[in-house]
């Protein structure tokens, strides 16, 4: 199964659109996860109609016609990985030990917010992904999204893309 990971996109707001390689990620992925901050359900309801599955939750920047739609949480089983979604986790220091505390009995946590890729596992196997921004690089040196698969149950193929400018 092939995931393609996203966060922070605030389209139209900050960028008109995802950049094509985005896209073509996005219709090649069985599934895709989106971890908030959108800003407009248009856009929602363009990557739902361009995907296989889409996984989403709201951010901090979404408001009431994205917040009535998607959760604040989003919790699924792909093909046996046990997976959590949220927008914002709070501060790094502490990241891992609040993240485990807060989602336990899961094996990856995708998070957004910062716009600042991450990739960790805590001390009890939780893994905690930021795919970063793909159009928002902030203090980035590039914009970025990610990329992994999933077989029986394992997270393998983990790819933080860059995006050129």
């Amino acid at each position: 199964m092939r995931l393609v990971l996203i966060a922070d996109t605030h389209v139209p707001k900050r960028a008109r659109d995802l950049p094509a390689p985005v896209w073509a990620a996005v219709e090649a992925a069985d599934v895709v996860i989106h971890a908030g901050d959108w800003v407009d359900a248009s856009f929602l309801d363009r990557l739902e109609a361009r995907c296989q599955r889409l996984v989403g939750v709201y951010g901090n920047n979404d408001g009431p016609a994205l917040q009535a739609r998607l959760p604040e949480i989003a919790d699924v089983e792909l093909d046996g990985l046990r997976v959590a979604v949220v927008h914002e986790t709070g501060p790094a220091t502490g990241r891992e030990q609040r993240c485990e505390a807060r989602f336990p009995g899961r094996d990856l946590l995708v998070f957004g917010h910062s716009h600042i890729p991450w990739a960790t596992v805590t001390p009890g196997g939780l893994r905690l992904l930021n795919p970063g921004s793909p159009t928002d690089r902030r203090r980035q040196p590039y914009a970025t999204y990610m990329t992994a698969d999933v077989v029986r149950g394992a997270l393998t193929g983990i790819l933080l893309h860059r995006i050129e400018r």
